[in-house]
């Protein structure tokens, strides 16, 4: 399959996966659903100390996942870095082979495991990107020149279903003009909001793909719509969840993806499948939504 970069630039639709590096050294779990995944997937996503949860780097897996043949994205977050690390980080991931990066600003540690953990913030998302395309110009941002600059494809996160989406919009257009070349959502499920967003987001040169996650239960659905900000699942998709039962739920929940796939994948440039928990049936969502 061609990279990340190389499809989007060629038009196609793309498809990545996510990896959530575990909290500990056995990777076997983690490298087999990776392996799964090579073929049918674009790039994958490796998520960075994600809800701020201590986890494996993400920079050491992505390398991993490059060596297995995937075309990995690096998230990193303002969260735990200041500007050195930062760009000393994205120096190692080019060196490294590793050229998609996704800028994130990152969870509050309050949310994680490590709640007196001193939060770092010395740069967000847009400050992130703007360091991004720096180093890619040959310059650190101090201005210095760079013995070797980098060739790192940038993208950045958009929440369609956040409300208000006033705030969100300008960020989204913010992510752009620092050098944003696409973009992944937070989750979303309703489809016709989505195609809205979609016709705002046309109006700028970069890439949307819809992030999706995997239903797995009523109760799952729930959580979401009260504990994840900018997330709404709509109450349809969770009395079908509810009526599927345990024994049907995750054929309901994957019947739910394809379906938002199918009526939204000519309004935008690809699909983010998050299918936490249950990587393994990433190639099933592919070939079920007829991507394969």
């Amino acid at each position: 399959m061609k990279t990340v970069r190389e499809a989007f630039e060629a038009g196609e639709f793309i498809i990545t996966g996510e990896c959530g590096p575990p909290k500990g050294t056995d990777i076997k779990e983690m490298l087999h659903h990776a392996e799964g995944m090579v073929g049918c997937v674009h790039g994958i996503n490796v998520t960075d100390n994600q809800s701020s949860v201590m986890r494996i780097a993400s920079l050491p897996v992505c390398k991993m996942l490059l060596d297995l043949g995937h075309d990995p994205v690096f998230q990193i977050t303002g969260r735990d870095r200041n500007r050195l690390a930062i760009q000393s980080d994205l120096l190692g991931a080019h060196i490294l082979g590793i050229r998609n990066v996704l800028c994130l600003t990152g969870d509050g540690v309050q949310a994680g495991d490590h709640k007196n953990a001193k939060p770092v913030f010395d740069m967000e998302s847009v400050q992130i990107l703007q360091a991004v395309d720096s180093l890619n110009n040959g310059k650190d941002m101090a201005g210095n020149d760079l013995k070797g600059s980098t060739g790192l494809f940038p993208g950045a996160v958009v929440t369609p279903e956040s409300n208000p989406i006033e705030p969100q919009l300008m960020k989204f257009e913010k992510k752009v003009g620092a050098g944003a070349k696409f973009f992944q959502t937070q989750a979303v499920y309703d489809a016709e909001n989505f195609k809205k967003f979609m016709k705002y987001a046309r109006q700028f040169d970069t890439k949307v793909m819809a992030g999706l996650v995997l239903l797995t239960s009523a109760g799952m659905a729930n959580y979401m719509n009260k504990f994840v900000p900018g997330v709404t699942v709509p109450q349809n998709l969770i009395d079908r969840m509810k009526e599927a039962g345990k024994e049907k739920a995750i054929d309901t929940g994957i019947d739910i993806m394809c379906e938002f796939i199918n009526e939204t994948k000519d309004s935008c440039d690809g699909v983010h499948i998050m299918a936490i928990g249950k990587e393994e049936l990433v190639p099933e969502i592919v070939k079920r939504a007829g991507l394969a």
